[in-house]
């Protein structure tokens, strides 16, 4: 079973010797993967709906692996976990601000992590944000292409830092570090999207007004200027 470049960069960020979740797992891939890789010795995976859920519990049953190996749930989160069960949670395939939520309604599973891997479809700027005022800090990030999209993967370890510029914030302080031969590619696509929510706030005369509007425009002009490395 071959994971393409997203998960297998989700996979590469996870610690070896880890106890795991996978939250939101679909096919249970990721689950499968940590276990053939050695990377954990046990993986929870979880979701919340009916049929990845059934579909997680074939994929392992036809790749034999055992029951205290893979446990496949079904519930909400971090929900499926009792605190301490394990100490890193993977989580990919969804918002940003969603992440957040579904770490914040689980506090005391949160408490006992060491390490967080997490994949963002969208609002990576407010996700490393959250992560940084609930002292986290992240370690390492990694753009993955899968399905010709660019994916942004974040490695989170607890322990506070001095939280980075909101331009950093927005591209991905490390991703920004490393300037990985994608990374032009995502400061464009970040940059598309900035223009365009000023293109439509330019509409209004009461957004032009607004704080909102200064800080994007500020942020297209850093964002320009990034691209010029």
């Amino acid at each position: 079973m071959q994971l393409d470049d997203r998960l297998q960069a989700l996979a590469d960020f996870v610690p070896i010797g880890c106890r795991a979740a996978d939250i939101g797992t679909d096919h249970g891939y990721l689950a499968i993967a940590l276990i053939r890789e050695g990377k954990a010795g046990f993986v929870v995976a979880g979701d919340l709906n009916e049929g990845p859920y059934e579909a997680a519990k074939r994929t392992v049953h036809e790749n034999a692996i055992a029951e205290d190996q893979i446990s496949v749930r079904l519930g909400n989160g971090l929900q499926v976990l009792a605190p301490g069960e394990v100490d890193t949670v993977c989580i990919a395939g969804m918002g940003g601000v969603l992440m957040t939520q579904i770490l914040e309604q689980s506090p005391d599973v949160v408490k006992k992590l060491k390490t967080l891997v997490l994949q963002p479809m969208n609002g990576a700027p407010e996700l490393r944000k959250w992560l940084y005022r609930h002292s986290w800090h992240i370690a390492d990030e990694k753009l993955a292409v899968a399905d010709g999209r660019i994916y942004e993967i974040i490695k989170a370890e607890r322990g506070r830092q001095v939280r980075p510029e909101p331009i950093d914030l927005l591209i991905g302080p490390v991703l920004w570090q490393k300037k990985s031969p994608l990374l032009k590619h995502h400061i464009e696509s970040l940059l598309f999207q900035q223009r365009r929510v000023l293109t439509g706030m330019e509409k209004s005369p009461r957004a032009l007004k607004t704080k909102k509007y200064a800080v994007i425009k500020e942020q297209v002009k850093e964002l320009e200027e990034r691209l010029t490395w």
